[in-house]
């Protein structure tokens, strides 16, 4: 009785508070009560009006609210903002009751956009708040046109912060300084616990100050945080110091601008710390910082860059030389205290009498900035035993020019990657000239690679790196080979649409350093282009080479590799060490996905790349063209004989109309769970006789499991055909098949499901219907789908077939 009488207690109390608001409405809102009073849903509308006055003063009786029995609860979480109906989620769970089907509708009404159909939401909430986080921040959303987005006693980034995944900052980078601002510190503290991937879309220009709230905010968010990905996407003419500025930050380094404030995180981790050590030497080592040949390259590309800047900037000379040993001499020149080397003041200037030229894009405070941030610098009060020296840039001949402002904050970030150990001295000197067109084209070996950096000296990076349509220009693909030489917590690196041209090669060499490293966590390799200076095979051959652990390989090239015509002028070929003729060494690679270009492929490198990857489950090649049907077979032989563990195989825009006896001798395989055909032009030829072949083939395989068959022309013949792999006598546990784009009409659809029910076939999984001609008697293809869905779940979709008339009549 004690539960009932609680029960009644709750009742009666939430009536009186009821009572006691209602009565605090507005005249408006009480007129229409007191009138529907004596009506048949007076009940209803008082309790909404009740429900209403509670929400609006939920600041009072929250605890309250959250004791109310359960049918009453329910009632009245509609009626929430999204703050408290947010704070309420665990007391709803509780009592049964779920807030999934409110928040869908928040989303549908307050966001108006659907999700993608690929998309699969297994929270609203999450999905509502996250969104909700980033329309707030760029000022797209106005929170005071809804009741439910505003609450004054809330804050909206705040609140739906700890629900942010994934944020993606756009255009002139939109948001970076906000999250900075002293006011949104903690919300900024909940994005570095709960921030899992960022991403930058269709980056614009930028200017100095939105840069530095950049370096501030992927500082906390990736260094200090938890976001583990990178994205990149769509940035057709990327600016490369924030480009640099990017990749070095996610790489784990830090360089605090000039002017910017210390990092309050980075001081609370070395309070009290001991040093042991010098920080410079830890990061420089014990020899004074050299640049190598590569490194010259790179500088004189961006003095050529910035050339034009440069002419305008008053008490310029020219400069043609960048010389080795006055490089050298103004490294070691000057020094500062400890205090200025960790914070770096907004002005430094450079000592008396220095010179370097204006062309020359350095900095005199990049190596000590970077000494003293690499290596975790922390703003700190504690001295260390040895003053840390500041080094200077190298030294022209003819003019002098005073570093003054942040404006080549970015400059000093370039220079910063680039401080490595030394090398041997030397006097050399090298015009700008002969490293730009002769050192960076791939005839000198010394410039094919560079120093990597001690991952010791760096902060937390990233694990998973993402870069889409984002053209690389030789300095950024530098850099971007430079850190990954020692890159060893990245995982998976994605690079899509860069233009790498014979950058390739750099690539090679940095991901061989990178897999020589203790550590090495690379597992994952998406790589694809328009063009390649390797031939797809080739180049496929010397990344198992590089990366023998890898287990994910991606790769695409839509054209012809230039190396395949001998005849085009400049075309040198690779390195030797980057293509040999030796056997491949066995690797662990699993999964496989190859897209190749027009012409036809040397089988027997592909053969020797599947011979070396014994461990290959999943193997897709998309467009391949093999110069007969033997070598089909080869390859096909090859996977039966050397690749026991394959479990997937597809196949994606291939001529196999002539490969039918290789079709039928891979449905024979035990070994395969499932095969895809898309696009195959399986039944152009002999479809009267292939077709029973391939049934027969099917229905003594008991290992496969899925069978894609898409793009085919398969036809309500071709369908009906393949009902007999569902017979009685068939040994096949098939439980998925796509028959989507194959000229199918409601008339076969509904005969092949008459089959299935006559056989008494249970239910076996998925069937895909999509792009079929199920339109033409919409009727018919109603009754044929609910029919199926008795034995499987069906996925189909409204498709207009009046544009494939040129398959219908190629199928009559």
């Amino acid at each position: 009785m004690a539960a009932p009488e609680a029960w009644r207690a709750r009742s009666c109390w939430f009536c009186e508070v009821a009572a006691a608001t209602t009565m605090e409405a507005t005249s408006r809102e009480a007129a229409p009560a007191k009138s529907s009073a004596s009506g048949p849903n007076a009940p209803p509308a008082l309790f909404e009006l009740c429900g209403r006055a509670v929400s609006a003063h939920m600041g009072v009786l929250e605890s309250g609210v959250w004791a109310l029995p359960g049918p009453i609860l329910q009632s009245i979480l509609p009626l929430l903002n999204i703050y408290y109906l947010e704070r309420i989620e665990e007391t709803a769970l509780k009592k049964g009751l779920s807030t999934q089907a409110i928040w869908r509708r928040l989303w549908d009404e307050l966001m108006k956009t659907r999700p993608s159909s690929l998309e699969s939401v297994t929270c609203w909430r999450a999905k509502f708040m996250e969104a909700f986080f980033s329309h707030v921040l760029r000022g797209t959303i106005d929170v005071s046109s809804d009741r439910r987005l505003c609450d004054q006693r809330f804050s909206p980034l705040l609140h739906s912060s700890r629900h942010v995944r994934q944020l993606t900052i756009c255009n002139m980078l939109q948001g970076a300084t906000e999250l900075v601002a002293e006011p949104n510190r903690r919300v900024l503290e909940t994005l570095a616990s709960s921030l899992h991937t960022l991403k930058f879309r269709h980056l614009l220009f930028s200017d100095v100050a939105a840069q530095q709230s950049l370096r501030q905010l992927l500082h906390q968010l990736i260094h200090h945080g938890a976001v583990s990905q990178v994205s990149l996407y769509s940035w057709p003419v990327p600016e490369s110091a924030l480009f640099i500025l990017i990749l070095t930050m996610s790489a784990g380094f830090w360089q605090p601008g000039p002017g910017g404030p210390p990092c309050r995180l980075c001081g609370e981790a070395s309070r009290g710390r001991a040093p042991s050590r010098d920080e410079g030497s830890l990061l420089l080592g014990s020899r004074r910082p050299r640049r190598d040949a590569a490194e010259r390259c790179a500088a004189a590309l961006m003095a050529s860059r910035r050339k034009s800047e440069a002419k305008q900037m008053p008490r310029v000379a020219p400069a043609t030389r960048v010389t080795r040993r006055s490089a050298q001499e103004s490294l070691t020149a000057g020094g500062t205290d400890l205090k200025r080397e960790l914070h770096p003041p907004a002005t430094s200037h450079e000592a008396p009498g220095t010179k370097r030229p204006p062309s020359a894009p350095a900095a005199t405070s990049s190596a000590s900035s970077s000494t003293s941030s690499c290596k975790r610098a922390p703003a700190s009060s504690v001295p260390q035993p040895k003053p840390l020296k500041r080094f200077k840039r190298a030294a022209g001949k003819k003019g002098a020019r005073t570093r003054q402002g942040p404006g080549t904050e970015s400059e000093d970030l370039y220079d910063f990657v680039f401080i490595v150990a030394g090398e041997k001295e030397d006097g050399e000197e090298m015009e700008i000239g002969e490293v730009a067109c002769g050192a960076l084209d791939g005839s000198d070996p010394s410039c094919l690679g560079l120093p990597a950096l001690e991952a010791s000296q760096r902060f937390r990076s990233i694990s998973t790196l993402e870069l889409f349509t984002v053209p690389l220009s030789t300095e950024a693909a530098l850099t971007l080979c430079h850190l990954l030489s020692s890159w060893v917590s990245l995982e998976s690196l994605t690079l899509s649409y860069n233009g790498l041209g014979s950058n390739i090669f750099r690539l090679l060499d940095s991901l061989r350093a990178l897999s020589g490293q203790a550590g090495c966590r690379l597992r994952a390799l998406h790589l694809s282009d328009l063009f390649s200076p390797l031939p797809i095979l080739e180049l496929t051959r010397a990344i198992v080479r590089a990366l023998p652990l890898l287990r994910v390989l991606s790769i695409r090239v839509d054209h012809p590799s230039q190396r395949d015509n001998p005849g085009v002028p400049g075309n040198a070929g690779p390195p030797s060490h980057i293509i040999g003729d030796e056997e491949i060494p066995e690797n662990c690679l699993e999964q496989l996905e190859m897209g190749f270009p027009r012409g036809a492929q040397p089988a027997p490198l592909l053969c020797s790349v599947l011979k070396a990857s014994g461990s290959l489950q999943q193997l897709s090649l998309d467009s391949a063209t093999f110069a007969s049907p033997q070598d089909f077979g080869l390859v096909l032989q090859t996977l039966k004989e050397y690749n026991l563990a394959l479990k997937r195989l597809s196949f994606h825009d291939m001529n196999l109309a002539d490969c039918q006896s290789e079709v039928l001798f891979l449905l024979q395989n035990l070994t395969l769970q499932e095969i895809t055909f898309s696009f195959c032009r399986l039944f152009e030829k002999r479809p009267a006789q292939f077709l029973p072949e391939m049934v027969a083939a099917m229905k003594g395989n008991s290992t496969l499991k899925g069978l894609r068959l898409p793009g085919n022309r398969l036809g309500n013949a071709g369908l009906l055909a393949l009902a007999d792999v569902f017979s009685e006598d068939s040994s096949s546990s098939l439980c998925q098949l796509d028959i989507s784009s194959n000229c199918i009409k409601p008339d076969g659809l509904l005969e092949f499901a008459k089959r299935l029910e006559r056989w008494g076939r249970g239910a076996f999984g998925h069937l895909r219907l999509f792009q079929n001609w199920l339109d033409q008697d919409a009727v018919t293809a109603r009754e044929a789908i609910r029919r199926l869905r008795a034995t499987c779940h069906v996925v189909s979709d409204s498709w207009d077939s009046s544009q494939a008339f040129a398959d219908y009549v190629s199928t009559m």
